[in-house]
């Protein structure tokens, strides 16, 4: 079989589409370019919806976190608390069990047992708490003077949060806001080996090396793959948001502009 036939056979075998038996023998660098680069389409869309999610989230939760109202403030504070207590790794396992539950409870909840949704659900919630917390952080370095200006410029409510808040809350965050969505990619490799099952073999990027690894009794050619694999998808992350953050400081001049440092967490 050649390298062409490889990829029409296994490209999209991750959504079910090609090939639906796996290489059993003779494995070649072909078949392990393909198949993991067939998983990582997985681990882009778990890291795309629980990014543009959790962005709303987090800011709704970091306005809570700020508010004086206890009635906001309480729950946002608890929200971020229990999802960065504890390790994204048993939050995976925890909700996979609740969902179970609920599935019994009605068929509804169906579609929760189900990576696709389920594993988003966490991710969604797990960055939407990291995120909620360096908006809040943003929130409270916003420098006083901006306020004060607004209020001589007769700004208020609504008004002087659209101009004058979120778009300073939003480039005072944006560097650490950029790390945590590169680990959240990264964080995308748990979700197949947590509590939600691949489905007929229909894994990420991880699952795929993970069984070559297996296959073949030599690790050192599948992993550094998918860590290739994921080092263009860090770029590419840094880029996109490297040209947002030249957006939201456009009016700075270039030499006080923040730059976007790569700090990835070693656990979370």
């Amino acid at each position: 079989m050649s390298c062409w036939e490889t990829i029409a056979d296994y490209a999209l075998r991750s959504q079910g589409i090609g090939e639906r038996l796996l290489p059993r023998s003779d494995f070649t660098l072909c078949q392990q370019f393909t198949l993991i680069g067939s998983g990582m389409i997985w681990n882009i869309y778990f890291g795309v919806l629980a990014l543009c999610m959790g962005f709303f989230l987090a800011a709704a939760v970091a306005m809570g976190k700020a508010a004086q109202n206890p009635l906001f403030r309480k729950p946002a504070e608890w929200f971020i608390f229990l999802f960065r207590g504890s390790p994204l790794f048993i939050q995976f396992f925890f909700a996979y069990f609740v969902f179970l539950s609920l599935k019994n409870v009605s068929p509804f909840f169906d579609p929760l047992t189900s990576a696709w949704a389920g594993a988003l659900v966490v991710l969604f919630l797990n960055t939407a708490a990291y995120s909620g917390e360096i908006f809040y952080g943003a929130l409270q370095s916003i420098p006083k003077g901006d306020i004060e200006a607004a209020d001589a410029y007769g700004l208020s409510g609504w008004t002087r949060f659209r101009r004058v808040i979120w778009p300073t809350m939003l480039r005072l965050a944006w560097p650490a806001y950029t790390n945590e969505a590169i680990f959240l990619f990264h964080a995308t490799t748990l979700v197949f080996f947590s509590g939600f099952p691949a489905t007929q073999q229909r894994g990420d990027a991880l699952y795929y090396a993970n069984y070559f690894a297996d296959k073949t009794f030599n690790p050192f050619v599948p992993y550094p793959i998918l860590a290739g694999y994921f080092i263009v998808l860090t770029l590419v992350v840094i880029s996109i948001f490297g040209l947002v953050n030249n957006r939201l400081n456009r009016h700075l001049p270039q030499d006080v502009r923040k730059k976007i440092k790569v700090r990835p967490q070693i656990i979370r």
